[in-house]
Formats: structure tokens, C-alpha cells, sequence
């Protein structure tokens, strides 16, 4: 029987890897020699991932919120240091309102506007006789006052105050008229157009011309006059229509009341449809009764709707005091009769 060998070599046997046990200290503890994991990510690297993904597949978005978000930061940062101004008192906080009122920029009126876009349209009738010598330097004035006759001489007004009566006696020649088309033609009251030899009309940039009566309308104290020369820019007024015309309605008068002008004065519609007899003199029907303020020299002016249109002509007043003055009651002719009296129709 062979006795058994031992080699001496400390190599272990059966392999030559590393020998699964290693003896440290005395103690020999056991070793498996498994095969090498990879080593785990930390959890910023993670984080780090992440964002990288996130921000590739969101880039706009992300830039955007970022922005905001400083934004944000830098405004609650300001407002966090920004001192606190002390409080107004009644008179600072007064007197800043009246600032900003003040300072302002107003827009122009409705009234405004519509006068702008009549305005070119009006003019001034004066009358003369045959001396060339005009027959009154102030307008004429509307229809008498119920009860008053033509001649009979006005009462006057010795202490100085106000208009004097016998001013609507002395003038009887001067009014105003509208141009309703290119050729100049000019609508006014027959009272304004008759009431002189001869007829001069006054454009809105100051071109006088000659003008004469080519028809009227006595039912309607209507009259219609074509001046010798117009000028080159002449623009005549846009003729309305009173279908749509109902009491309430804001409306302006224009025209040279007393020689001021030309003139405007805004005011409502009262009434459609009024019948107004003056004494001996014709009845006039299917009226515009208006409260905007008309007098002596308004008479064959246009009365203006909120559009600006023509939508009559003034052609009386009514004051039961006798006066011919204004005291809240105008009339006016409509303008589809005054445009059917020159054969157009303003429809």
C-alpha cells in the first residue's frame, strides 16, 4: 500500500484561481468567488438623466417657464424692497383726478361732427334793392307771431336792454339757405326770397354771387334760388329723410340768428306732423316741431338729424307772448316736401 503524498506547495489544488478560502487573522472565513457586478449610479447621476431627457424632448416650454419664472422673481424681489410710499391725503388725491381730467384728450362731440359735415352746405341770403343798397344788415326773421301783422311797427325797448323790437321791422331781407346739389341750387323760405328785389348769397369760404328765384312753393313758404357763380369746391348737403325721425331725436339748426353766424344750436324733436296758421297767411302742415333755439335769420336754414342729414327746413317760430323771438317752439318743413318743390327726392 503506497503512502500517501502531500505537496508542500501553499498553491491550492484542482486550480489555479484564487483559492475560496483566505485565512486573516487566524480565522479562515469563507470566500465565493463570483463574477464582478457593475457598479450602481448614484442618485444624482439619476437626476442628472433625467433632466437631460426632459429637457431635450421640452426645450421651448421649459426656457419659456424658466424665463417666467425669473420674471416673476425679479418683480417680487423689486416690490419686496421698493419703499411704501405714504398715503394721499383728500387734497393731493383731488388734485391728481383734476390732472388726469384736465390733461385728457377730449373727443369731439356728436354735435361737433355733424356740424363739420353740414357747415360748407349753408349760406348766407341777403336782399338789396335796386340801388344796390342792402335792405338790412341783420337776417330775416321767420313767420310773425300769431295775432301780429305784417306792418305793424314792433314795439321798442327804450331802456337799451336786449334785442330791440324793431329790429324784425327794419331787417326783412336777410336769412339763410342750404345748397342741395353741384349745380349750387339753394332751398330757403319764400318769406326770406320774396321779401326783396334782389337776392345775394354768401358761400361758407365768402364767394358772393348774384341769385335769383327760379320756383317756390307758397303752401310750404318754400323757395328755391340759383346764385350766378359758386365755387369751385362747393359741396352741397346730404339730404336726409324723416321716416325714421321720432320725437326725442337729437337735432341742430343752423343759420345766421340776429347776423351771428353762421350759427348752431342743438336740441330734440317735439313733435312730427304739426299744423301751424299764422294769422291771414297760409296754414302750414305736416311740420318738424323742434325745441332747438331758432330766431330771426334761421328761416330757410337746415335742421340736421344725428347723422348730420338734412332733415327739414326751419321756417317758423311760434311765441305767444307776440314777441318774434325764440321760446322753445320751432317748426320746420319736412325734407322730402322741401326736395319734392325742386322736383328730387332725398329717398
Amino acid at each position: 500500500m503506497r503512502r500517501p503524498v502531500y505537496s508542500r506547495s501553499s498553491r491550492p489544488r484542482g486550480g489555479t484561481g484564487p483559492s475560496p478560502w483566505v485565512e486573516k487573522d487566524g480565522i479562515t472565513p469563507l470566500y465565493l468567488d463570483l463574477p464582478a457586478q457593475e457598479d450602481v449610479p448614484s442618485l444624482r447621476q439619476r437626476a442628472g438623466a433625467l433632466w437631460a431627457r426632459t429637457y431635450a424632448r421640452h426645450q421651448g416650454p421649459l426656457l419659456v417657464a424658466i424665463s417666467a419664472l425669473v420674471t416673476l422673481g425679479a418683480v417680487g424681489l423689486y416690490d419686496a424692497m421698493r419703499p411704501i410710499p405714504p398715503p394721499l391725503t383728500s387734497t393731493q388725491l383731488a388734485t391728481a383726478i383734476n390732472k388726469v381730467v384736465d390733461e385728457r384728450p377730449r373727443p369731439p362731440s356728436l354735435a361737433a361732427v355733424n356740424y363739420s359735415k353740414v357747415i360748407r352746405s349753408v349760406v348766407r341770403v341777403n336782399g338789396y334793392d335796386d340801388n344796390g343798397e342792402a335792405k338790412g344788415g341783420a337776417p330775416t326773421p321767420s313767420l310773425p307771431a300769431p295775432g301780429a301783422k305784417p306792418d305793424e311797427p314792433a314795439a321798442s325797448n327804450p331802456d337799451g336792454k336786449g334785442v330791440e323790437e324793431d329790429f324784425h321791422e327794419k331787417f326783412t331781407a336777410v336769412g339763410t339757405g342750404v345748397v342741395i346739389d353741384d349745380q349750387g341750387t339753394i332751398l330757403t323760405n319764400l318769406h326770406v326770397a320774396g321779401a326783396a328785389r334782389n337776392l345775394r348769397v354768401t358761400f361758407f369760404d365768402g364767394t358772393e354771387s348774384e341769385a335769383h328765384i327760379i320756383g317756390a312753393q307758397p303752401d310750404q313758404d318754400l323757395a328755391i334760388i340759383l346764385p350766378q357763380t359758386i365755387p369751385d369746391d362747393l359741396q352741397p348737403a346730404t339730404l336726409g329723410s324723416t321716416l325714421n325721425l321720432h320725437p326725442g331725436d337729437e337735432v341742430e339748426a343752423i343759420g345766421f340768428p340776429f347776423g351771428i353766424g353762421p350759427s348752431a344750436s342743438a336740441g330734440v324733436v317735439s313733435g312730427l306732423r304739426r299744423a301751424f296758421e299764422q294769422g291771414d297767411r297760409t296754414r302750414l302742415s305736416n311740420l318738424i316741431q323742434f325745441d332747438a333755439a331758432a330766431n330771426p335769420g334761421n328761416s330757410g336754414g337746415p335742421l340736421i338729424d344725428a347723422n348730420g342729414d338734412v332733415v327739414g327746413i326751419v321756417t317758423a317760430i311760434l311765441n305767444p307772448s307776440g314777441l318774434r323771438t325764440f321760446a322753445g317752439i320751432g317748426f320746420a318743413v319736412p325734407i322730402e316736401t322741401a326736395a319734392g318743390a325742386v322736383g328730387e327726392s332725398p329717398l
